[in-house]
Order: C-alpha cells, then sequence, then structure tokens
C-alpha cells in the first residue's frame, strides 16, 4: 500500500522557462547557443547538483575559462532565482488535499546550493514533511544510492513509495530501487495516476 509520495522540484513543484531566463541573461540571440552549450552541459550541471563545491566556485571557473562570458555568468550566478517562474498550477492545493488524507510527502530533487532561495519564496515547499537535495547528499538522481538514501533517512519502505519527476530516467530509478513512479507531464495527468492508483 502506498504511503509515502514523493516529488520531483523543478517542473514538478515549481515551473521554469530555463531558455527564455538564458536569453535574457545573455541579451543577444545570436550568442545564445554558445552560452547555453556552456551552463547546460551535462557535466556542468551534474557538478553543480552534486554540491561538493558551492555553486559560486563552479560559475568563478567557468569565468576564468570563458572571460568573454565573465559578466553573463556573474548574472547568470546572482540571478537564479529569477529562473523560477511560479508553483506547478494545482499542486499547492492538491498537496494539501494530500496531506489532509493522511500521506506523508517527501522532496527528492537534482539541485545546487541556489535551492534554497526558491524553497524560501514558494510556499508549496512547506507543505513538504522533509526532503532529499542532491548537492546535500552529494549524490543525483537518477542514481540507486540518493533513492536509498532517501528511504533510509525517513524509514520509508520503498514499496510503499510512489515517486514522481518529470524526466524517464528518473523515473527508472526510482522503479529500481523498488519504488512504484509515474512520470509528471501535468498536475491532472498525476491527479488521474492517483485515482488510478486509488491514492484520491
Amino acid at each position: 500500500m502506498i504511503k509515502n509520495l514523493i516529488f520531483d522540484f523543478g517542473k514538478v513543484l515549481v515551473c521554469y522557462d530555463y531558455p527564455s531566463f538564458l536569453r535574457s541573461v545573455v541579451g543577444n540571440d545570436a550568442d545564445y547557443p554558445a552560452f547555453e552549450a556552456l551552463v547546460c552541459d551535462e557535466q556542468f550541471i551534474r557538478r553543480c547538483d552534486l554540491g561538493a563545491e558551492p555553486f559560486s566556485d563552479i560559475v568563478r571557473e567557468a569565468q576564468a575559462k570563458n572571460p568573454h562570458w565573465r559578466d553573463q555568468l556573474q548574472v547568470y550566478h546572482d540571478r537564479q532565482l529569477d529562473a523560477i517562474d511560479y508553483e506547478m498550477p494545482g499542486m499547492h492545493d492538491l498537496l494539501i488535499r494530500l496531506k489532509d488524507k493522511g500521506y506523508r510527502l517527501y522532496g527528492l530533487s537534482n539541485w545546487s546550493d541556489t535551492i534554497y532561495p526558491v524553497m524560501e519564496k514558494f510556499g508549496i515547499f512547506r507543505l513538504l514533511d522533509d526532503c532529499i537535495i542532491s548537492c546535500e547528499e552529494h549524490l543525483v538522481k537518477p542514481d540507486r544510492a540518493i533513492y536509498d538514501c532517501l528511504c533510509n533517512r525517513f524509514d520509508l519502505a520503498p514499496e510503499e513509495c510512489l515517486f514522481t519527476d518529470d524526466r524517464e530516467a528518473n523515473i527508472i530509478g526510482a522503479q529500481n530501487a523498488g519504488m512504484h513512479a509515474v512520470l509528471f507531464t501535468s498536475t491532472e495527468q498525476y491527479e488521474a495516476d492517483l485515482r488510478q492508483l486509488g491514492i484520491l
């Protein structure tokens, strides 16, 4: 029986339009592809999410290697909060309903240490009973270890957990860790999945 609902953060609890944010940082559409390639590089993102080094240090290193992007990288660093637009429509009320039904709610997110102002700004995070954030554990989804970390930290049985995320790889990671998992595409779709599972 499912007792615990686990949520990714980005594009599940809060929304962001990263391309628009990056374009506002660069200020020149012609330069956008090169800047996007730099800050959206898979290894760059993984370093940020792992948290083995502060996000600010990673950005300073990028500035040293890319002096032509120094100013833009500083703006990118300073305005991270601006990238998050709003809470996912309908999810705040849905989480309240789920809490009222007695489910425990947890977060499991890949995010750098820039997550803390986001969590302070948006009230939806205060509905969670607790969370695991990659930068604090130096573990990232979809590695099995971060799902095990969540279950061990909060004494959860994997088979009693339903995980949702907007990335298929992370869904597979949760399933490999013994959890139930559904891909998140919208609040309406997630509610339909919950009804099908008998949770709503």
